[in-house]
């Protein structure tokens, strides 16, 4: 059990230091990965099958953020550095790259997207302006790396769809393929809302899901113009619903009743209740 020149006396002290950093978990995730002593399920993991723990411990991130879980906040963004160790650890054993890689390429990009920090750039720029010096470097950077790139090129597939929607959208408008201002979004919004009905109504369920997809794609579209994330927006109203319709349930219990006991017009009532005291708590 030697790698590196380490020991086994010496990396059981190692990960039994909670004072060890990174290097620690490092050597955790080695570890659990060996072929011989390791854990049997992480040692039976992939890229394809790690990648979406990945994305749901991001999103776990940002939820803790969202929610000011400030006291659970380490330990999700733990996990979340987890996922990076446990992919570099597979890549260092295909000879792919190692951890050091990851770290020294994020940290070559920071200095080359920061001349106006660690250059001869000025610093005297609005965050306004430099997001748009940063979308620049990063286009230069894509057409750099690939001869031909195309527009949408680059923009990850992995991506919650609305999140997605709103950067093939932000491409396209650099290029200048966009609507001047919210109205027009907002004409097409009764476009496709109208499609919908018709396709609902007249055509096939292929149909309907491809003129969901449009609305939705709009919609996506409106929240950019607005400045509005529409990531964010929608996990407030998901929040917003289950806060209101946990009240329900309580009020419900409180009668001795559960929701499938009660009709529509009941839990209406009392979602228009909950909603009252909503607006009436943020006054």
């Amino acid at each position: 059990m030697v790698r590196d020149g380490i020991g086994a006396m010496t990396s059981d002290a190692l990960v039994r230091d909670p004072t060890a950093g990174v290097e620690r978990l490092r050597e955790i995730m080695r570890r659990l990965r060996d072929k011989t002593t390791g854990c049997p399920w992480d040692i039976e993991q992939t890229f394809a099958t790690i990648a979406p723990f990945t994305i749901e411990e991001a999103h776990e991130v940002a939820d803790a953020i969202d929610r000011a879980a400030w006291g659970e906040l380490p330990g999700e963004l733990g996990d979340l550095l987890l996922q990076v160790v446990f992919h570099s650890q597979m890549a260092e054993e295909a000879g792919l790259f190692g951890f050091d890689d990851v770290a020294r390429a994020i940290g070559d990009k920071m200095l080359a997207r920061h001349p106006h920090v660690f250059g001869d750039e000025s610093r005297d720029k609005s965050a306004a302006q430099q997001t748009v010096d940063w979308e620049k470097l990063k286009a230069a950077e894509r057409g750099a790396a690939k001869d031909g790139a195309r527009v949408l090129d680059g923009v990850a597939l992995g991506l919650p769809a609305l999140t997605r929607a709103v950067k093939l959208q932000k491409r396209a408008a650099r290029v200048g393929f966009d609507w001047p201002s919210t109205d027009q979004v907002l004409d097409k919004l009764r476009e496709e809302m109208a499609e919908l009905v018709e396709a609902r109504d007249e055509l096939t369920e292929v149909e309907v899901v491809e003129e969901m997809g449009d609305l939705l794609f709009v919609m996506a579209n409106l929240a950019r113009h607005m400045g509005v994330d529409p990531e964010v927006a929608l996990r407030g109203a998901n929040a917003k619903f289950t806060r209101r319709f946990a009240k329900i349930e309580d009020w419900l219990a409180e009668a001795g009743n559960t929701p499938d006991q009660s009709d529509l017009a009941e839990m209406d009532a009392l979602w228009n209740r909950a909603r009252a005291e909503d607006k009436a708590g943020k006054t």
